[in-house]
Protein backbone atom coordinates (compact mmCIF):
# COMPACT_ATOMS: atom_id res chain seq x y z
CA UNK A 1 0.00 0.00 0.00
CA UNK A 2 2.51 2.25 1.09
CA UNK A 3 4.60 1.70 -2.46
CA UNK A 4 1.83 2.83 -4.60
CA UNK A 5 1.01 5.98 -2.39
CA UNK A 6 4.45 6.58 -3.24
CA UNK A 7 3.70 5.87 -7.35
CA UNK A 8 0.69 7.99 -7.18
CA UNK A 9 2.58 11.03 -5.47
CA UNK A 10 5.27 10.69 -7.90
CA UNK A 11 2.52 10.83 -10.70
CA UNK A 12 0.77 13.76 -9.43
CA UNK A 13 4.36 15.27 -9.12
CA UNK A 14 5.43 14.41 -12.90
CA UNK A 15 1.98 15.88 -13.88
CA UNK A 16 2.21 18.99 -12.40
CA UNK A 17 6.24 19.31 -13.44
CA UNK A 18 4.96 18.37 -17.07
CA UNK A 19 2.48 21.71 -17.82
CA UNK A 20 5.15 24.45 -17.12
CA UNK A 21 7.69 22.20 -19.04
CA UNK A 22 5.23 21.76 -22.14
CA UNK A 23 5.00 25.20 -22.09
CA UNK A 24 8.94 25.95 -22.23
CA UNK A 25 9.36 23.39 -25.41
CA UNK A 26 6.74 25.75 -27.42
CA UNK A 27 7.98 28.86 -28.85
CA UNK A 28 6.70 31.79 -27.57
CA UNK A 29 3.72 33.63 -29.59
CA UNK A 30 4.89 36.66 -31.16
CA UNK A 31 3.96 37.69 -34.16
CA UNK A 32 7.63 37.18 -36.11
CA UNK A 33 7.03 33.25 -34.54
CA UNK A 34 3.39 32.83 -36.15
CA UNK A 35 4.74 34.42 -39.45
CA UNK A 36 6.76 31.12 -39.34
CA UNK A 37 4.83 28.96 -38.53
CA UNK A 38 2.07 29.36 -41.53
CA UNK A 39 4.92 27.05 -42.88
CA UNK A 40 5.26 24.85 -40.32
CA UNK A 41 1.72 24.03 -38.33
CA UNK A 42 1.05 20.88 -40.88
CA UNK A 43 4.41 19.39 -40.10
CA UNK A 44 4.92 20.33 -36.18
CA UNK A 45 5.74 17.95 -33.88
CA UNK A 46 3.45 16.93 -30.77
CA UNK A 47 4.84 17.27 -27.71
CA UNK A 48 1.83 16.51 -25.75
CA UNK A 49 1.00 13.09 -27.12
CA UNK A 50 4.96 12.46 -26.83
CA UNK A 51 5.09 13.38 -23.39
CA UNK A 52 2.01 11.56 -22.08
CA UNK A 53 2.82 8.70 -23.65
CA UNK A 54 6.66 8.74 -22.18
CA UNK A 55 5.07 9.28 -18.87
CA UNK A 56 3.36 6.03 -18.55
CA UNK A 57 6.05 4.12 -20.12
CA UNK A 58 8.00 5.85 -16.81
CA UNK A 59 5.05 5.48 -14.31
CA UNK A 60 4.63 1.43 -15.44
CA UNK A 61 8.37 0.96 -14.84
CA UNK A 62 8.11 2.53 -11.36
CA UNK A 63 4.81 -0.11 -10.96
CA UNK A 64 7.36 -2.82 -11.00
CA UNK A 65 10.04 -0.97 -8.77
CA UNK A 66 12.53 -0.42 -11.38
CA UNK A 67 15.60 -0.46 -11.57
CA UNK A 68 15.40 -1.83 -7.82
CA UNK A 69 14.12 -4.79 -8.74
CA UNK A 70 17.40 -5.74 -10.43
CA UNK A 71 20.70 -6.32 -8.09
CA UNK A 72 23.32 -3.92 -8.99
CA UNK A 73 25.38 -5.93 -10.32
CA UNK A 74 23.15 -6.60 -13.45
CA UNK A 75 22.51 -2.91 -13.72
CA UNK A 76 25.25 -2.39 -15.53
CA UNK A 77 25.35 -5.25 -18.00
CA UNK A 78 21.76 -4.52 -18.71
CA UNK A 79 23.09 -0.86 -20.28
CA UNK A 80 25.75 -2.04 -21.99
CA UNK A 81 23.42 -4.72 -23.46
CA UNK A 82 21.15 -1.95 -24.53
CA UNK A 83 23.50 -0.27 -26.26
CA UNK A 84 25.21 -3.28 -28.07
CA UNK A 85 21.47 -4.24 -29.45
CA UNK A 86 20.49 -0.53 -30.29
CA UNK A 87 23.77 -0.63 -32.17
CA UNK A 88 23.28 -3.84 -33.84
CA UNK A 89 19.15 -2.56 -34.62
CA UNK A 90 21.13 0.50 -36.59
CA UNK A 91 23.32 -1.60 -38.42
CA UNK A 92 20.57 -3.90 -39.85
CA UNK A 93 18.42 -0.50 -40.51
CA UNK A 94 21.28 0.61 -42.51
CA UNK A 95 21.78 -2.65 -44.26
CA UNK A 96 17.81 -2.82 -45.13
CA UNK A 97 17.97 0.79 -46.46
CA UNK A 98 21.01 -0.31 -48.69
CA UNK A 99 18.97 -3.45 -50.22
CA UNK A 100 15.78 -0.99 -50.75
CA UNK A 101 17.81 1.87 -52.31
CA UNK A 102 19.99 -0.68 -54.91
CA UNK A 103 18.39 -0.60 -58.46
CA UNK A 104 20.39 -3.73 -59.01
CA UNK A 105 18.15 -5.83 -56.37
CA UNK A 106 14.42 -6.09 -58.39
CA UNK A 107 12.89 -8.55 -55.85
CA UNK A 108 13.73 -6.48 -52.23
CA UNK A 109 11.71 -8.51 -50.38
CA UNK A 110 13.06 -12.03 -50.99
CA UNK A 111 16.29 -10.13 -50.61
CA UNK A 112 15.91 -8.97 -47.35
CA UNK A 113 13.49 -11.22 -45.90
CA UNK A 114 16.70 -12.84 -43.50
CA UNK A 115 17.91 -9.07 -42.70
CA UNK A 116 14.14 -7.97 -41.64
CA UNK A 117 13.59 -11.15 -39.47
CA UNK A 118 16.65 -10.39 -37.63
CA UNK A 119 15.65 -6.47 -37.58
CA UNK A 120 12.19 -7.98 -35.64
CA UNK A 121 14.17 -9.89 -33.03
CA UNK A 122 16.99 -7.35 -32.25
CA UNK A 123 13.83 -4.53 -32.08
CA UNK A 124 11.63 -6.87 -29.63
CA UNK A 125 14.99 -7.52 -26.96
CA UNK A 126 15.47 -3.76 -27.81
CA UNK A 127 12.27 -2.57 -26.27
CA UNK A 128 12.07 -5.18 -23.60
CA UNK A 129 15.55 -3.66 -22.22
CA UNK A 130 15.13 -0.31 -23.26
CA UNK A 131 12.50 1.17 -19.87
CA UNK A 132 15.11 -1.21 -17.48
CA UNK A 133 18.40 0.50 -19.37
CA UNK A 134 16.67 4.19 -18.84
CA UNK A 135 15.67 3.16 -15.39
CA UNK A 136 19.06 1.96 -14.68
CA UNK A 137 20.18 5.04 -16.06
CA UNK A 138 18.18 7.51 -14.07
CA UNK A 139 19.05 5.86 -10.99
CA UNK A 140 22.66 6.24 -11.62
CA UNK A 141 22.55 10.13 -12.88
CA UNK A 142 20.35 10.97 -9.57
CA UNK A 143 23.08 9.38 -7.06
CA UNK A 144 25.52 11.61 -8.61
CA UNK A 145 23.24 14.36 -8.00
CA UNK A 146 22.26 13.35 -4.70
CA UNK A 147 26.77 13.33 -4.15
CA UNK A 148 27.59 16.75 -4.98
CA UNK A 149 24.33 17.68 -3.04
CA UNK A 150 21.93 18.79 -6.11
CA UNK A 151 19.40 17.30 -4.21
CA UNK A 152 16.82 17.91 -1.44
CA UNK A 153 16.42 15.56 0.55
CA UNK A 154 18.21 13.22 -0.87
CA UNK A 155 16.08 13.45 -4.35
CA UNK A 156 16.71 15.65 -7.35
CA UNK A 157 13.85 17.94 -7.97
CA UNK A 158 12.74 17.52 -10.64
CA UNK A 159 13.33 13.94 -10.97
CA UNK A 160 15.86 12.32 -13.41
CA UNK A 161 13.28 11.58 -16.07
CA UNK A 162 14.20 10.75 -19.73
CA UNK A 163 13.17 8.47 -22.25
CA UNK A 164 14.96 7.91 -25.85
CA UNK A 165 13.10 8.21 -29.12
CA UNK A 166 13.62 9.50 -32.49
CA UNK A 167 13.60 13.36 -31.56
CA UNK A 168 11.53 16.24 -34.15
CA UNK A 169 14.18 18.45 -35.82
CA UNK A 170 14.38 22.21 -35.02
CA UNK A 171 13.46 24.97 -38.02
CA UNK A 172 15.77 27.78 -37.02
CA UNK A 173 14.82 31.26 -37.53
CA UNK A 174 17.32 34.09 -37.93
CA UNK A 175 17.31 37.54 -38.88
CA UNK A 176 19.28 38.35 -41.79
CA UNK A 177 20.63 41.83 -40.72
CA UNK A 178 22.48 39.88 -37.64
CA UNK A 179 22.58 36.96 -36.14
CA UNK A 180 19.33 36.52 -33.72
CA UNK A 181 17.01 33.94 -33.48
CA UNK A 182 13.31 34.70 -34.02
CA UNK A 183 12.01 31.19 -33.71
CA UNK A 184 12.79 27.33 -33.25
CA UNK A 185 9.92 25.42 -34.22
CA UNK A 186 10.16 21.58 -33.75
CA UNK A 187 8.96 19.83 -37.04
CA UNK A 188 8.81 16.22 -37.65
CA UNK A 189 11.42 14.63 -38.37
CA UNK A 190 10.11 12.45 -41.51
CA UNK A 191 11.06 15.80 -43.37
CA UNK A 192 13.66 14.52 -46.47
CA UNK A 193 16.09 16.94 -47.28
CA UNK A 194 14.41 17.85 -50.06
CA UNK A 195 11.92 18.73 -47.78
CA UNK A 196 13.99 20.51 -45.51
CA UNK A 197 15.34 22.79 -48.08
CA UNK A 198 12.36 23.57 -49.95
CA UNK A 199 10.70 24.82 -46.02
CA UNK A 200 14.10 26.42 -45.82
CA UNK A 201 13.51 28.75 -49.33
CA UNK A 202 9.83 29.18 -48.71
CA UNK A 203 10.59 31.03 -45.39
CA UNK A 204 13.76 32.99 -46.78
CA UNK A 205 11.57 34.29 -49.42
CA UNK A 206 8.61 34.73 -48.23
CA UNK A 207 9.63 36.33 -45.02
CA UNK A 208 13.34 37.63 -46.06
CA UNK A 209 14.73 35.89 -42.57
CA UNK A 210 17.62 33.09 -42.72
CA UNK A 211 16.44 29.81 -41.87
CA UNK A 212 18.11 26.19 -41.04
CA UNK A 213 16.54 22.91 -40.47
CA UNK A 214 18.92 21.40 -38.19
CA UNK A 215 18.77 18.02 -36.30
CA UNK A 216 18.87 17.93 -32.10
CA UNK A 217 19.71 15.38 -29.64
CA UNK A 218 17.66 16.11 -26.93
CA UNK A 219 15.00 18.34 -25.87
CA UNK A 220 14.05 19.66 -22.46
CA UNK A 221 10.41 18.49 -21.83
CA UNK A 222 8.95 16.31 -18.86
CA UNK A 223 10.25 13.29 -19.11
CA UNK A 224 13.48 14.35 -21.21
CA UNK A 225 13.92 13.06 -25.08
CA UNK A 226 16.89 12.02 -25.66
CA UNK A 227 18.07 10.93 -28.99
CA UNK A 228 18.67 7.24 -29.49
CA UNK A 229 22.35 6.62 -29.89
CA UNK A 230 24.90 3.92 -28.77
CA UNK A 231 27.46 6.69 -27.65
CA UNK A 232 27.76 5.99 -23.80
CA UNK A 233 29.93 9.58 -23.21
CA UNK A 234 27.32 10.98 -25.76
CA UNK A 235 24.29 9.56 -23.92
CA UNK A 236 25.24 10.26 -20.18
CA UNK A 237 26.17 13.73 -20.65
CA UNK A 238 22.72 14.28 -23.24
CA UNK A 239 20.36 12.87 -20.11
CA UNK A 240 22.29 15.46 -17.93
CA UNK A 241 22.14 18.27 -20.48
CA UNK A 242 18.94 17.85 -20.76
CA UNK A 243 17.66 17.70 -16.65
CA UNK A 244 19.55 21.04 -16.59
CA UNK A 245 17.36 22.30 -18.35
CA UNK A 246 14.36 20.92 -16.76
CA UNK A 247 16.43 22.34 -13.04
CA UNK A 248 16.54 25.70 -14.37
CA UNK A 249 12.85 25.88 -15.79
CA UNK A 250 11.51 26.10 -11.97
CA UNK A 251 14.23 29.02 -11.30
CA UNK A 252 14.61 32.54 -13.37
CA UNK A 253 17.17 31.41 -15.75
CA UNK A 254 15.29 28.77 -17.39
CA UNK A 255 11.81 30.87 -17.27
CA UNK A 256 13.95 33.28 -18.94
CA UNK A 257 15.69 31.37 -21.30
CA UNK A 258 13.71 33.06 -24.39
CA UNK A 259 13.55 36.53 -23.00
CA UNK A 260 17.04 37.53 -24.99
CA UNK A 261 19.78 35.99 -26.75
CA UNK A 262 22.41 36.70 -23.80
CA UNK A 263 19.91 34.59 -21.45
CA UNK A 264 19.26 31.41 -23.76
CA UNK A 265 23.04 31.40 -24.47
CA UNK A 266 23.50 31.33 -20.74
CA UNK A 267 21.19 28.20 -20.18
CA UNK A 268 22.74 26.37 -23.07
CA UNK A 269 26.27 26.78 -21.94
CA UNK A 270 25.05 26.32 -18.21
CA UNK A 271 23.12 22.98 -18.99
CA UNK A 272 26.37 22.16 -21.33
CA UNK A 273 28.84 22.02 -18.91
CA UNK A 274 26.58 20.71 -16.21
CA UNK A 275 25.84 17.83 -18.22
CA UNK A 276 30.21 17.37 -19.20
CA UNK A 277 30.76 17.33 -15.65
CA UNK A 278 28.22 15.11 -14.31
CA UNK A 279 28.57 12.28 -17.42
CA UNK A 280 32.72 12.72 -16.20
CA UNK A 281 31.53 11.34 -12.88
CA UNK A 282 28.69 9.03 -14.01
CA UNK A 283 31.18 7.54 -16.27
CA UNK A 284 33.99 7.59 -13.58
CA UNK A 285 31.80 6.06 -10.60
CA UNK A 286 30.00 3.56 -12.65
CA UNK A 287 31.60 3.00 -16.04
CA UNK A 288 35.18 3.29 -15.15
CA UNK A 289 36.61 1.60 -18.62
CA UNK A 290 34.87 4.72 -20.54
CA UNK A 291 36.33 6.85 -18.48
CA UNK A 292 38.79 8.57 -20.44
CA UNK A 293 36.99 12.00 -21.37
CA UNK A 294 35.64 12.21 -24.45
CA UNK A 295 36.93 14.68 -27.54
CA UNK A 296 34.71 18.22 -27.42
CA UNK A 297 31.83 18.64 -29.59
CA UNK A 298 30.53 21.86 -31.46
CA UNK A 299 27.63 21.17 -30.07
CA UNK A 300 25.01 18.34 -29.35
CA UNK A 301 24.37 17.10 -32.44
CA UNK A 302 27.54 17.78 -35.39
CA UNK A 303 29.37 15.53 -33.39
CA UNK A 304 27.72 13.20 -36.42
CA UNK A 305 29.68 15.23 -39.14
CA UNK A 306 33.26 15.04 -37.86
CA UNK A 307 36.00 13.26 -40.26
CA UNK A 308 38.45 10.85 -38.63
CA UNK A 309 41.52 12.45 -37.49
CA UNK A 310 43.78 13.90 -39.92
CA UNK A 311 46.91 11.78 -41.83
CA UNK A 312 49.60 13.00 -40.72
CA UNK A 313 50.88 14.29 -43.99
CA UNK A 314 47.92 17.02 -43.75
CA UNK A 315 47.74 20.29 -42.37
CA UNK A 316 45.42 20.36 -38.97
CA UNK A 317 42.42 21.72 -39.99
CA UNK A 318 40.87 22.91 -36.57
CA UNK A 319 37.08 22.74 -37.01
CA UNK A 320 36.52 25.22 -33.66
CA UNK A 321 39.25 27.64 -35.05
CA UNK A 322 38.02 27.79 -38.50
CA UNK A 323 34.39 28.12 -37.10
CA UNK A 324 35.34 31.23 -35.23
CA UNK A 325 37.09 32.79 -37.75
CA UNK A 326 33.71 32.82 -39.94
CA UNK A 327 31.46 33.87 -37.45
CA UNK A 328 33.88 36.83 -36.27
CA UNK A 329 34.27 37.97 -40.18
CA UNK A 330 30.10 36.94 -40.59
CA UNK A 331 29.64 39.45 -37.46
CA UNK A 332 31.64 42.19 -38.83
CA UNK A 333 30.11 42.30 -42.70
CA UNK A 334 26.34 42.29 -40.88
CA UNK A 335 27.47 45.12 -38.69
CA UNK A 336 28.86 47.14 -41.80
CA UNK A 337 25.31 46.41 -43.70
CA UNK A 338 26.78 44.35 -45.79
CA UNK A 339 24.02 41.19 -45.58
CA UNK A 340 24.49 40.19 -49.72
CA UNK A 341 28.66 39.85 -48.94
CA UNK A 342 28.38 38.05 -45.57
CA UNK A 343 25.64 35.60 -47.32
CA UNK A 344 28.40 35.13 -50.16
CA UNK A 345 31.47 35.05 -47.35
CA UNK A 346 29.45 32.18 -45.40
CA UNK A 347 28.71 30.10 -48.45
CA UNK A 348 32.02 29.97 -49.81
CA UNK A 349 33.89 29.03 -45.82
CA UNK A 350 31.31 25.96 -46.29
CA UNK A 351 32.91 25.62 -49.17
CA UNK A 352 36.19 25.35 -47.00
CA UNK A 353 34.92 23.15 -44.22
CA UNK A 354 33.60 20.77 -47.14
CA UNK A 355 37.00 20.40 -48.40
CA UNK A 356 38.35 19.01 -45.09
CA UNK A 357 35.81 16.56 -44.29
CA UNK A 358 33.17 18.42 -42.87
CA UNK A 359 29.78 17.98 -44.29
CA UNK A 360 27.91 20.80 -43.86
CA UNK A 361 24.26 21.84 -45.76
CA UNK A 362 24.55 25.50 -45.16
CA UNK A 363 26.50 28.29 -42.85
CA UNK A 364 23.97 30.90 -42.50
CA UNK A 365 22.31 33.68 -40.04
CA UNK A 366 20.23 30.88 -38.23
CA UNK A 367 23.54 28.34 -37.79
CA UNK A 368 25.72 30.45 -35.85
CA UNK A 369 22.36 31.74 -34.31
CA UNK A 370 21.36 28.27 -32.99
CA UNK A 371 24.95 26.52 -32.84
CA UNK A 372 26.18 29.78 -31.26
CA UNK A 373 24.49 29.09 -28.11
CA UNK A 374 26.41 26.65 -26.89
CA UNK A 375 29.57 28.36 -25.83
CA UNK A 376 31.11 25.70 -23.11
CA UNK A 377 34.17 25.49 -25.08
CA UNK A 378 36.25 28.35 -26.42
CA UNK A 379 36.39 29.10 -30.10
CA UNK A 380 33.46 28.05 -32.64
CA UNK A 381 30.19 29.20 -33.90
CA UNK A 382 29.75 31.30 -30.48
CA UNK A 383 32.92 34.09 -32.15
CA UNK A 384 33.31 37.00 -30.13
CA UNK A 385 30.27 36.57 -27.93
CA UNK A 386 31.38 37.61 -24.38
CA UNK A 387 28.18 35.18 -22.54
CA UNK A 388 29.94 32.19 -23.16
CA UNK A 389 33.43 33.02 -21.24
CA UNK A 390 31.29 34.80 -18.99
CA UNK A 391 29.45 31.26 -18.01
CA UNK A 392 32.72 29.60 -18.18
CA UNK A 393 34.35 31.93 -15.99
CA UNK A 394 31.90 31.81 -13.05
CA UNK A 395 32.23 28.53 -13.35
CA UNK A 396 35.95 28.88 -12.56
CA UNK A 397 35.30 30.77 -9.44
CA UNK A 398 32.47 28.48 -8.10
CA UNK A 399 34.85 25.61 -5.97
CA UNK A 400 31.98 22.93 -6.64
CA UNK A 401 29.08 22.75 -9.94
CA UNK A 402 26.35 23.37 -6.89
CA UNK A 403 28.08 26.37 -5.84
CA UNK A 404 28.07 27.43 -9.82
CA UNK A 405 24.33 26.00 -10.13
CA UNK A 406 22.88 27.73 -7.27
CA UNK A 407 24.48 31.24 -8.35
CA UNK A 408 23.57 31.27 -12.17
CA UNK A 409 20.11 29.50 -11.81
CA UNK A 410 18.68 32.40 -10.03
CA UNK A 411 19.98 35.06 -12.68
CA UNK A 412 18.05 37.30 -14.75
CA UNK A 413 20.28 38.96 -17.31
CA UNK A 414 23.38 39.01 -18.70
CA UNK A 415 24.42 42.02 -16.29
CA UNK A 416 24.09 39.83 -13.28
CA UNK A 417 26.31 37.44 -14.81
CA UNK A 418 28.84 39.86 -15.28
CA UNK A 419 28.53 41.63 -11.88
CA UNK A 420 28.99 38.53 -10.61
CA UNK A 421 32.49 37.28 -11.75
CA UNK A 422 33.75 41.22 -11.74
Amino acid sequence: MLYRISVLIELIVVIIATFPLLQYSDPPRTDEVESVRAYTRQIEFDYIRWSLDAMMTKLKAGSINLPFSVDKASQKFIVMEYLQITNLVMDRENKLEQIYSDPNIQDKQTASASLRADLEALQVRQTGLAALSEAVIQEQVGEILNEIELTSLGQPIPFVLYHASPVPRALIVSRRERIEQVANISIDSSLTINEQSVLEKNVDQGLDFSSLVVGIGGIGVYPTMVLTTTDIHWLFETVAHEWTHNYLTLRPLGLLYDSTPELRTMNETTASIVGTEISNLVLNHYYPEFAAPNSANENLIEWQNYPPDPQPTRPVFDFRTEMHETRVKTDKLLSEGKIDEAEAYMESRRQVFIDNGYVLRKINQAYFAFYGAYADVPGGAAGEDPVGPAVRELRTQSTTLKEFLDKIAWMTSFEELRSSIN
